[in-house]
């Protein structure tokens, strides 16, 4: 959290400064209007106007900080779609891929007018993510002992067949004991995509979820025919942050992956067992060393992932 802590202190300095060079250059400063930041937008271009541009990706509100330790890879995935009828480039997900685990650090997306809606049917097209090198990929058979668990749900991205196929690269799978992701993690993932598919909860849901792979935190590993080798998360978790008319708020989540008895593909875990699981976002970078929602501003960032009050999420 401290290390967080520290690149938010620097990233703010440097905004400090880049808002300054802003007022010199220009000689009067107006009011932060926040508008690339907004509910429906939220993410920067860079400037070329390419929202697929890996600047615009990592600008966006739902993106965590990445690491730069130079073993990880940022992947997005965007389709074409009819936006007020005009073709648009929207993102189906983004993740960071560990070239060393090979599984992502964490996926992440978001419900909004356009993704929210339900249009189509599960793909079920399994297959290697084309954007890893091909030396990092891990072919589309099954985990042995355990399931191809979606990180990026299918039922997450209904709003085209392009955005449901794309959910099926490996990239975005995880191992994941099958009672467990049947039977329980299938009950936080269906309350996320109620919650992001009712526009009276949000005007935007981000969504940001993933397995742990840190060293301390993974389970074991599995192989793969080519000799690579994927971890197995000890813990899976969510942050999730909505705006509604302007107003930011957060939660998140994290579970141990094992078995929960009573609950497997048959028997589902009420929601009232989710919240048993509920911390703040803060919280939730200490666990994983993850920064999220760096991109919130800076005014608003600590006080909005402090905030652990599940009544407000519907708990």
């Amino acid at each position: 959290m401290q290390q967080i802590l520290l690149h938010r202190a620097l990233r703010a300095f440097l905004l400090s400064l880049f808002s300054l060079s802003l007022c010199v250059s220009f000689t009067a400063c107006g009011d932060d209007e926040e508008g690339e930041i907004s509910g429906s937008s939220g993410g920067h271009t860079g400037g070329s106007g390419d929202v697929t541009s890996e600047t615009a990706v990592r600008a966006r509100l739902e993106v965590p900080e990445l690491r730069a330790d130079g073993h990880t890879m940022l992947v997005s995935h965007f389709t074409s779609e009819s936006v007020n009828g005009k073709s648009t480039q929207v993102m189906t997900y983004a993740l960071e891929y560990d070239l060393d685990k090979c599984h992502a650090r964490w996926v992440a997306f978001r419900f909004d007018p356009v993704t929210r809606k339900q249009k189509v049917s599960r793909q079920n097209n399994f297959r290697d993510d084309p954007d890893l090198p091909a030396d990092y990929r891990i072919g589309s058979a099954t985990f042995r002992g355990y399931d191809r668990g979606h990180i990026c749900a299918s039922a997450d991205r209904l709003y085209s067949a392009a955005a449901n196929s794309n959910t099926f690269y490996m990239s975005n799978m995880s191992p994941q004991i099958g009672a467990f992701n049947q039977g329980y993690w299938v009950t936080l993932e269906a309350y996320v995509q109620n919650q992001g598919r009712s526009a009276s909860f949000s005007d935007t849901l981000y969504v940001v979820k993933g397995g742990t792979i840190r060293d301390d935190q993974i389970n074991t590993y599995v192989s793969r025919d080519n000799g690579l080798r994927v971890a197995v998360p000890k813990y899976y978790y969510m942050a999730l942050l909505k705006v509604k008319s302007g107003v930011y708020s957060s939660i998140a989540f994290w579970m141990e992956h094992k078995t929960y008895t009573g609950y497997d593909g048959n028997h589902h875990a009420p929601l009232t067992e989710m919240k048993k699981h509920v911390v703040s976002v803060n919280e939730l970078e200490s666990l994983t060393g993850i920064d999220f929602f760096p991109n919130l501003p800076d005014a608003k960032e600590e006080s909005v992932e402090g905030q652990k009050v599940p009544a407000a999420w519907g708990f």
